[in-house]
């Protein structure tokens, strides 16, 4: 095909062809009627069509292109088909007299027609967040439909095709005649140019093979995984097929991905882990790929463009116009050398160092071993209590090291805490690609290599071939454009005569660009062989050792019992908490929304001087006399109704209840216990005996002894009768199982449950349930144990405890977690008369519960939960929070609904709001995006599908809303 003619392609509108038009074609052709709609295209006009028959799509082409071009789209779906490890491919419908492909003419103007079969699926196009999984789905779909069509030909592949990328240069200045605004023209053709630029070296590497050359979103469908991520299986639409650059293929997919990056190329990333882990691309073609998707950039806005000026009613065209200049606002956003660099990294591939084995010393008056290094780290000892969050406490650490030392510095590659932020669900940039250094001002400062000066704005540069160092800080001797030798002065460091300076060193590799001193952390690969460590020029010393997140996790899984589970399948390692926030390695911040153990929050300065104080003093067993032990009992008692003043002090939760159903056995005499379905009460082998959710047990249900009686549970949300006023009918159910302990002689020892359903979500018991069961336990001389591990000491805000909400007091009382704000601490509170029923089984004894440390941490929380009025915030706190989940119902029908009071709320998903099927995957799926946004949350219930929101009683206004809002974006964008 000519030029002209591909110009005179260009400009085509799509076929005049109405669905009256298509319906005669339909019925004369293929003898087919149905209900036809009519599916997006630039220059086709395609109609799907719902029949008898099944589901098809009529594709309408001009004359324009040759028959050989369609043909070979047929012929590769054939080929397609005939592969076992292919892709999911249509297949061609034959026309009532045996054509695939039918010429007509309507109104005059000659068309080409075909029908294939509707490819079933999910597409990827209108979902507004992809997750990795979805991302490296696609090209791992891409790479297996490339590596099926490397041994297709067909005469009908060589064609001339305004996609080919090969001819993206010509196309590009053919289209942007059309583009009307110059300064936009401009900009586009100047990008093209560097593309081309990068491209044509490499060119004659480039393999050449069949191609789709339009693996896309709109191309593909796919099906949803068990995360609820959309897995592209199926591939549409061949008409872009063509013999050009393997990589160019890729190179489309990956473009078409960036709409969907919120501004970040390095979203495509996954794709080209996967691609290269299927059909693995060369150095060279690796090279090109960044080129080339800024060029397919390029040609998707151009082309759009000219589009629009023909075809102004396109509402197709219309709609991925904003699209498709969101991919190149992207592409234009980074450097091509970073792309590279990532691109090289994500597959794999080597990545050469600049050599500085030549280098003579920056600062030849200093000693590199007398250099003091800073540690500013998530780890760093000199951090706590919020205090880098000061403003430029980096840089006071550093001049009091260079007080005490003569010269200090920063660390390169370290992911600095001071540069964290709280409440950002993008993350910050921590880690540092460059080095601060704190010496004598007037120290003199030597170039280390042969190069240009440049000298701007008080940054001074010195360029050689391969590397430029930037320095700030420096009283120069030299003028800009001065070529220096290496060891020649470049001046002396800025300050007055017997007094600190500061030096700020970097090196690049891209002569021209002015470098970001902190690189997010996982661009920190990439902006790392563009930003080499400035190491050779001072001392090893200089380089941060490096997060062993992955190493530490397998050593974790080698020894730990693998029982023991961790959150997350790849978890963030964690290491610093403050307040309702934790902190990763990285300098990365979460807001913790799952931490009932942490009542307080993280990192307490009051909690860390108490407990140090006093296991300086003393830390024993609870068997000496010591004071501590007394204050705590006494305060404890106090807290719980009138009558229960007598204090078991244990380490958990599992522990507690173990004795409170010892308690009870002691006490009645007898050895059944009643609990509920769906409930956790610990680890221990009589706490475990009485937890029956199958969501920490699945045998649970099967593997209960024959003292253990689970009755119906009381979920009035998704239980066998639902709402508030149900008490009786789930009294009833419950009566059968008593009549039978009564038949059975061996009477009731007690009954144990949650005063609010806790582990099922926060779900409240119906109304006036627990007066009439414990009416019914004690009528039969059992214990009523209220279990308020997770519910109770203040965190349902408008009470203390949690069984005051149904007007009740239990005869025994279980704590534990909060209470010692991660201290391992829990207690039993009950009568005087049931505490000495245990003395005549022995003694009690408990080595460290109870101890003096632990003590102190119980008496510290229960002061700082008054003085800070912890409480009366888990109250307002947690009652604005649940009325911005409460709105989420309204406007995401997945939000079925929020259950629990103060800060023990659950958000509960479900698939449909009458059968309430439970969104089990999806909560999951939802869990792991928040965790992206910055966001710790785990899911709980039987089902796995109610989000379990307990963060730190401390927990903000502002992080509330944080929370809230992230969860929205999540409910909207998708997971």
């Amino acid at each position: 095909m000519t030029d002209e003619a591909l110009v005179d392609r260009m400009t085509l509108p799509r076929p005049d062809v109405t669905v009256a038009d298509a319906e005669e074609i339909l019925l004369a052709h293929y003898s087919l009627t149905g209900t036809l709609a009519e599916l997006g295209s630039q220059q086709d006009r395609n109609y799907r069509v719902d029949s008898d028959r099944g589901r098809y799509v009529l594709k309408i082409c001009h004359a324009a292109y040759e028959v050989r071009e369609l043909e070979a789209q047929n012929a590769a779906l054939d080929h397609l088909k005939s592969r076992e490890d292919a892709p999911r491919v249509p297949k061609v419908i034959a026309a009532n007299d045996g054509r695939e492909i039918v010429v007509l003419t309507v109104r005059g103007r000659g068309y080409q027609v075909r029908l294939l079969e509707y490819l079933e699926g999910q597409g990827l196009t209108e979902m507004r967040y992809l997750a990795p999984a979805s991302v490296a789905a696609l090209g791992a779909l891409c790479a297996r439909l490339a590596q099926a069509l490397a041994d297709f030909d067909h005469p009908g592949l060589d064609r001339s095709l305004q996609w080919d990328l090969r001819r993206a240069g010509p196309v590009a200045v053919q289209l942007l005649s059309a583009i009307t605004d110059s300064a936009a023209r401009d900009r586009i053709a100047k990008t093209m140019v560097m593309a081309v630029r990068r491209i044509q070296p490499l060119a004659p590497s480039l393999r050449l093979q069949a191609v789709h050359h339009d693996v896309t979103g709109d191309n593909v469908v796919g099906h949803c995984d068990a995360q609820g991520h959309t897995i592209p299986d199926g591939v549409i639409d061949f008409g872009d097929i063509i013999r050009g650059w393997l990589v160019g293929d890729l190179a489309v997919t990956c473009a078409s991905l960036l709409h969907q990056a919120n501004g970040d190329p390095f979203h495509i990333l996954p794709a080209v882990t996967a691609y290269q882990a299927i059909y693995p691309l060369s150095d060279d073609e690796l090279k090109a790929l960044w080129p080339l998707i800024v060029a397919r950039a390029v040609i998707l806005v151009a082309s759009s463009e000219q589009q629009m000026s023909i075809d102004p009613d396109n509402d197709y065209v219309r709609s991925n116009l904003d699209r498709e200049r969101a991919i190149f606002d992207t592409v234009m956003s980074v450097p091509f050398e970073l792309m590279e660099a990532a691109i090289l990294k994500a597959a794999g591939a080597d990545v050469a160092a600049p050599s500085a084995s030549a280098w003579l010393p920056l600062l030849p008056d200093v000693d590199p071993a007398t250099i003091a290094y800073v540690d500013l780290g998530v780890q760093s000892t000199h951090f706590s209590a919020g205090n880098w969050l000061d403003a430029d406490m980096d840089w006071r650490l550093l001049a009091r090291a260079a007080t005490e030392s003569g010269t200090a510095a920063t660390r390169y590659g370290e992911y600095r805490l001071s540069r964290t932020a709280l409440g950002n669900d993008a993350g910050q940039a921590t880690f540092a690609l460059h080095v601060d250094i704190c010496l004598a001002a007037g120290s003199a400062v030597a170039a280390p290599f042969a190069g240009r000066i440049g000298w701007k704005d008080q940054h001074l540069t010195l360029t050689d071939d391969s590397m430029t160092l930037h320095l700030d800080g420096l009283n120069p001797l030299v003028e800009d454009g001065v070529v220096l030798a290496a060891g020649d002065p470049l001046g002396s460091v800025f300050g007055e005569a017997s007094s600190l300076g500061g030096l700020r060193l970097q090196l690049c590799s891209v002569a021209g660009l002015e470098p970001p001193l902190f690189a997010m952390p996982r661009k920190a690969p990439a902006w790392s062989v563009l930003c080499p460590s400035p190491s050779s020029l001072l001392s090893t010393g200089a380089d941060a050792p490096r997060p062993e997140t992955i190493e530490l996790l397998v050593r974790r899984q080698a020894h730990l019992a693998s029982a023991q589970k961790n959150y997350y399948a790849a978890p963030p390692q964690i290491e610093r908490g403050w307040k309702e926030h934790l902190f990763d390695v990285e300098g990365r911040a979460y807001l913790d929304m799952v931490n009932n153990v942490t009542i307080l929050g993280h990192g307490h300065p009051r909690m860390a001087a108490a407990i140090s104080a006093q296991w300086l003093r003393l830390n024993t067993n609870s068997r000496f006399h010591y004071a501590a032990i007394a204050e705590f009992s006494e305060r404890l008692a106090a807290l719980a109704p009138d009558g229960l003043d007598a204090v078991f002090l244990v380490n958990s939760g599992s522990e507690a209840n173990d004795l409170a159903i010892r308690l009870a056995r002691a006490h009645s005499g007898a050895r059944n216990m009643l609990c509920l379905l769906e409930a956790y009460h610990g680890w221990s082998a009589a706490s475990d005996a009485v937890s029956t959710s199958i969501a920490d047990n699945p045998l649970a249900l099967t593997t209960r002894p024959d003292w253990v009686r689970a009755a119906v549970s009381p979920n009035t949300y998704r239980g066998a009768f639902r709402g508030p006023d149900t008490a009786a009918s789930y009294l009833a159910a419950v009566k059968p199982m008593l009549e039978t302990i009564d038949a059975g002689g061996q009477g009731l020892a007690g009954f144990i449950c949650e005063s609010v359903y806790g582990n099922a979500g926060g779900i409240p018991l119906p109304e006036g349930y627990l007066k009439e069961i414990y009416a019914e336990v004690r009528a039969r001389s059992g214990l009523c144990i209220a279990d308020e591990v997770q519910v109770g000491y203040g965190r349902l805000g408008h009470y203390f405890w949690g069984f005051e909400q149904q007007g009740v007091v239990p005869d025994i009382i279980t704590i534990a977690k909060g209470m010692g704000n991660g201290h391992p601490l829990g207690a039993v509170i009950t009568r005087r008369e049931i505490a000495q029923s245990l003395e005549k089984e022995g003694p009690f004894f408990s080595s460290t519960g109870g101890s003096p440390v632990s003590c102190v941490a119980g008496m510290t929380v229960l002061d700082i939960m008054a003085e800070e009025k912890l409480q009366e915030n888990a109250r307002t706190v947690g009652d604005h929070l649940k009325a911005r989940l409460a709105a989420l119902i309204d406007r995401h029908p997945i939000a079925g609904a929020v259950h629990g009071m103060g800060l023990y709320l659950g958000l509960e998903f479900v698939r449909d709001r009458t059968t309430l099927e439970p969104a089990t995957e999806e909560t999951a799926a939802i869990c792991d995006r928040l965790l992206d946004l910055g966001i710790i949350m785990q899911p709980t219930g039987d089902h796995q599908n109610v989000l379990k929101i307990k963060p730190p009683l401390c927990l903000s206004i502002e992080s509330a809303d944080f929370f809230a809002d992230m969860l929205e974006k999540v409910l909207q964008e998708g997971w």
